[in-house]
């Protein structure tokens, strides 16, 4: 909106998309930095109690009750202000972008609404996991056709890409690596948003690696291993918007957290985070880019497996962890919270790293 207008006036600088990185990047930070303490105050108001603590966690999170939640409103606002404001509004990769974030917040709100009101303590308090993954499955159609639309005619319709020499065509089943690489992606920061501060800390090496493959993908010759995307300019405002948003949720996530992620936000930073990987065609990079996040998604699914496995052969269910997801194994360690946190964080920078080798050498 306001690129647009200044570029009419005569200042090009704008159409630097560095420029309109910085510009949503400060704008987002400063929506959560001024106006994160009335939001927290206002949310303690009209939810009283807060967000239930699950009795599937350790002992420990109970001294958590009574902190507000749903902070992923917040975070959304910032992000669709700061995005809105400095990206191309004819350049359609960021408006997908970000009715990817919409879509799957929405979904969040939902299931964050549930369980304040219901303020049961169970584990399925909230939506179903089948409505969730049907309704997720719903939006990944649409956002995959989306996508497609998107991308340059030396593309092959409905593929996928590996570097810039390898294309493969998926067809059909284009839509089924959709459904895992974004439904994937929204389940992931999901249950990594399990201790304070974690989600936020863990999801900004991941964004520092879209952001690098953005680059690559609208500069010729920057990296010879990814693919030419012109469309993706403008994805420049939503990411610089995105880690103004989280960097700025992260004031006040941190531990003591004033306030919680919610699925609102969680879900709708994943499927984002995941679509925007398929706009430029570095879904692969991004697995690795998230491998920390990834981990934890995997030990809660091998932790239910083989406890319904072993259930069912010996009638009586056994556990690989003491607790899943992984933070929470670590924690009946006896690991303090904030050391999993700084330590996964550092897994996830490892992580990120070797993306980035990837990504130049693939």
């Amino acid at each position: 909106m306001l690129t647009n207008y200044f570029l009419g006036l005569g200042w090009s600088f704008f159409a630097s998309g560095w420029m309109q990185f910085a510009a949503a990047f400060f704008v987002a930070f400063l929506i959560m930095l001024c106006c994160g303490r009335s939001f927290i105050n206002a949310m303690r108001v009209m939810q009283k109690k807060g967000q239930p603590i699950s009795e599937n966690v350790p002992q420990a999170h109970q001294q958590k009750q009574g902190t507000p939640t749903m902070g992923g409103i917040l975070i959304l606002v910032a992000i669709l202000v700061g995005s809105v404001l400095f990206m191309p509004i004819t350049n359609p990769t960021g408006w997908i972008a970000l009715a990817a974030l919409v879509m799957f917040g929405a979904l969040g709100f939902v299931d964050d609404y549930k369980k304040v009101t219901s303020q049961s303590k169970k584990a399925s308090n909230g939506l179903s996991p089948l409505t969730r993954l049907v309704v997720e499955g719903i939006f990944v159609v649409v956002l995959a056709y989306l996508i497609n639309k998107t991308m340059p005619p030396y593309i092959p319709e409905y593929s996928l890409a590996i570097g810039a020499g390898i294309i493969w065509p998926l067809g059909i089943w284009y839509y089924v690596f959709s459904y895992f690489v974004i439904c994937g992606s929204a389940n992931a920061t999901n249950i990594t948003d399990g201790l304070d501060g974690m989600l936020a800390k863990l999801y900004m090496p991941v964004l520092v690696v879209l952001i690098v493959a953005l680059y690559g993908a609208t500069r010729i010759g920057f990296m010879d291993t990814v693919m030419f995307l012109p469309e993706a300019s403008g994805l420049y405002a939503v990411l610089g918007a995105i880690l103004g948003a989280v960097l700025g949720f992260l004031w006040y996530n941190s531990k003591p957290a004033s306030i919680f992620m919610g699925d609102v936000g969680s879900l709708a930073l994943g499927g984002c985070m995941g679509t925007i990987a398929m706009l430029l065609k570095s879904e692969l990079v991004m697995g690795v880019a998230a491998g920390m996040m990834v981990l934890i998604l995997l030990s809660s699914f091998v932790q239910t497996m083989y406890f319904k496995a072993t259930r069912k052969i010996t009638g009586t269910g056994k556990r690989i962890f003491k607790r899943a997801p992984l933070h929470h194994h670590f924690e009946e360690l006896g690991w303090p919270e904030t050391k999993i946190v700084e330590r996964f964080f550092i897994v996830s920078i490892l992580f990120s790293g070797l993306a980035l080798v990837f990504l130049k050498f693939a």
